[in-house]
């Protein structure tokens, strides 16, 4: 199910909106200001942001700076304020679109449906999302909410591979030839270190996903729903 994060201190709004995207089928998180939407984004896996401009602790501006640098999600600004210099800093601040109030709930479903067809369209392969852990193979990273993961190249070229490929299962044999090459010569005892030590480095920090053993076969990573 798709979630949507609506964040604003206006306690009608987060009601009023949460009906209208429930009725139309998506999952709502809430929060009243930019400290408790950091928190939710956090814990929970969110496709898409509505960030009021205006609310208390931390604006709008400041909560999409900090949802840009941390997470690949598209967001919409809202704001009572209709003015170039407004949008402007909104765009500034890495929003992809601007809606002000007061708006019809219609236009906001329409807009947000928009912004879910572009990102999917320009979704890309490099990019494997197992709940709230991405991992990016153009830099490397592992992302597990807040925190980043840099792993030994092997270590991370064979659990993009796993993930790219969930629940499907793979021989030893198979994992060397992807990831080691047709001329390693060592044997297949190096793919049970490195899944061990893939293991050890996440089992502590996430649920998200599980790297199981097929015995007689070989590995297969499975990711866990929510």
């Amino acid at each position: 199910m798709t979630t949507i994060l609506i964040v604003d201190d206006d306690i009608h709004i987060l009601q009023l909106v949460n009906i209208h995207l429930s009725e139309a089928g998506y999952q709502v998180f809430q929060a009243k200001d930019g400290t408790e939407a950091l928190g939710v984004l956090n814990r929970e896996a969110c496709d898409l942001a509505v960030v009021d401009v205006m609310m208390p602790f931390m604006d709008g501006y400041t909560l999409t700076r900090e949802i840009r640098q941390k997470y690949d999600i598209p967001v919409i600004l809202l704001t009572a304020k209709n003015q170039i210099e407004d949008k402007e800093e909104g765009f500034k601040s890495g929003t992809d679109d601007y809606l002000v109030k007061p708006f019809e709930p219609k236009e906001l479903k329409f807009r947000i449906e928009a912004l879910l067809r572009r990102y999917d369209k320009q979704s890309d392969a490099s990019i494997i999302r197992l709940g709230r852990t991405t991992i990016n193979k153009k830099n490397y990273e592992v992302q597990i909410g807040d925190r980043t993961i840099l792993l030994p190249l092997k270590e991370f070229e064979l659990l993009a591979f796993l993930a790219s490929h969930p629940t499907q299962v793979f021989s030893r044999d198979h994992l060397i030839e992807v990831i080691w090459g047709l001329d390693y010569e060592g044997d297949e005892r190096t793919v049970d270190v490195h899944v061990k030590r893939l293991r050890g480095r996440f089992s502590k920090l996430t649920n998200d996903f599980q790297i199981k053993t097929v015995r007689g076969v070989g590995y297969s990573l499975e990711a866990n729903r929510r």
